[in-house]
C-alpha cells in the first residue's frame, strides 16, 4: 500500500516527501559506491517525490556513465535521495534512501522485499552470490 513518507538529512536542511509502496520492494547493490555508503533505497517516479526544502544545500556526485545524480547535503553530508535516468528501469527516477525516512516503522522496513543487484560485475538484474554484508 502506498504511503506518503517524510524524510530529511541529518541536520534537517534537506526535507522531502515521497509516495512509496514498500511492498513493491527495495534495492541493495554490491557495487563500490553502494557498498561504501550502505545504500538501501526504493525507486520511484519523480512525480511521487517532492523536495520541500534544501535544493540550494544539495551537492552532486556523479561517476561512470553519469546517468545518476547522487545528491547529498553540503552541511551534514547525508545522501537522502538521488535522481537520474536509466532506460532499463523506465527512464527518469528518484531513489529514496530508506535510512532518510523520518516516519517509517521498523516493522515496515523488515517486511519490505529486497532486490539485490550484482552491480560490482555490471550484472544488475542478478543477485550477487553473497548479500549478508549489504
Amino acid at each position: 500500500m502506498e504511503k506518503t513518507y517524510q524524510g530529511s538529512c541529518h541536520c534537517g536542511t534537506v526535507r522531502f516527501e515521497a509516495d512509496i509502496d514498500l511492498a513493491k520492494g527495495s534495492n541493495k547493490c554490491n557495487c563500490s559506491i553502494c557498498t561504501k555508503t550502505r545504500n538501501w533505497n526504493v525507486i520511484i517516479k519523480p512525480s511521487a517525490f517532492r523536495l520541500l526544502t534544501g535544493e540550494d544545500a544539495l551537492s552532486d556526485y556523479q561517476f561512470g556513465e553519469k546517468s545518476s545524480h547522487l545528491l547529498f547535503c553540503k552541511y551534514c553530508g547525508v545522501r537522502s535521495f538521488m535522481r537520474g535516468y536509466v532506460e532499463a528501469i523506465g527512464g527518469d527516477y528518484v531513489a529514496v534512501q530508506l535510512s532518510a525516512l523520518d516516519n517509517v516503522e521498523p516493522q515496515d522496513l523488515l517486511a519490505a522485499p529486497i532486490h539485490y543487484a550484482d552491480g560490482l560485475h555490471n550484472n544488475w538484474m542478478q543477485a550477487p552470490p553473497e548479500t549478508r554484508h549489504l
